[in-house]
């Protein structure tokens, strides 16, 4: 039986990834990745500050995509049936939060082969534990439908549970969902992560409506975003928030 390591990996900053995750990346026999250009450059990056001196940059290489998953997963456990270790990391965070290695990881344990989890960062921990107080429970929904109406419904739904909840978006559409947060309910507590752990780190909070006017106001808009909306005792919903 061999052995499938999900390996978490920094979201930014180099200097968070773990001594177990390099020991993993250096005895395993494979490495799969999310995409196999970016996970080459980190482990370039990290032989270049002296943190990955000894991974084996010349060993397999497997892309594993959403898009190839499950036939990325029958070629890795191939390897995984003539006796060789795999690890599994996905281009920032933790496979399976938001991101492929969830089918993976399935299809494994199905195969027979353990799979062991290395964790590491996430933008969804990492702005929980700055977010403050926001309610016993807590939903992870990360990314909404493009959908304007399909955003806004189950937007409405999750909202209407009076839990905290993670989100993730996008440049492009995160005053949208700005947007939509404050018009179903203009006094809920958010707390925006814009570029967690990286260079140009900014994590601010307010009002649903507060943040919508913060971010409409801004000339430009770059980074990738972690939304905390905070939970509430009594909830309130706007009547005028419609889906369309």
């Amino acid at each position: 039986m061999s052995t499938l390591y999900v390996v978490g990996t920094p979201i930014g900053n180099l200097d968070d990834i773990t001594f177990r995750a390099i020991e993993t990346l250096k005895k395993v026999h494979v490495i799969a990745a999310e995409d196999t250009r970016h996970t080459l450059q980190l482990l370039n990056a990290l032989e270049s500050k002296g943190l990955a001196a000894h991974v084996e940059l010349k060993k397999p290489l497997i892309s594993c995509r959403s898009q190839n998953e499950e036939k990325a997963a029958e070629q890795i456990i191939k390897f995984m049936d003539e006796g060789k270790d795999v690890a599994y990391a996905s281009d920032a965070g933790t496979p399976g939060i938001s991101d492929p290695g969830a089918v993976l990881a399935g299809m494994v344990r199905k195969a027979g082969h353990s799979v062991v989890p290395v964790p590491g960062p996430s933008a969804f921990a990492t702005l929980v534990s700055v977010a403050g107080a926001g309610g016993k429970t807590l939903i992870f929904e990360g990314f909404l439908s493009p959908s304007p109406g399909k955003r806004r419904s189950r937007l409405r739904e999750l909202m209407a549970t009076g839990n905290a909840i993670v989100l993730y978006e996008s440049p492009f559409r995160i005053v949208k969902l700005l947007t939509d947060i404050a018009d179903i309910n203009s006094d809920r507590r958010v707390v925006v992560g814009r570029e967690l752990t990286k260079l140009h780190e900014e994590i601010v909070e307010g009002s649903a409506a507060e943040m919508r006017d913060d971010f409409s106001s801004r000339t430009s808009i770059k980074g990738e975003f972690a939304i905390f909306i905070s939970g509430v005792k009594k909830v309130q919903l706007s009547e005028e928030s419609t889906d369309n």
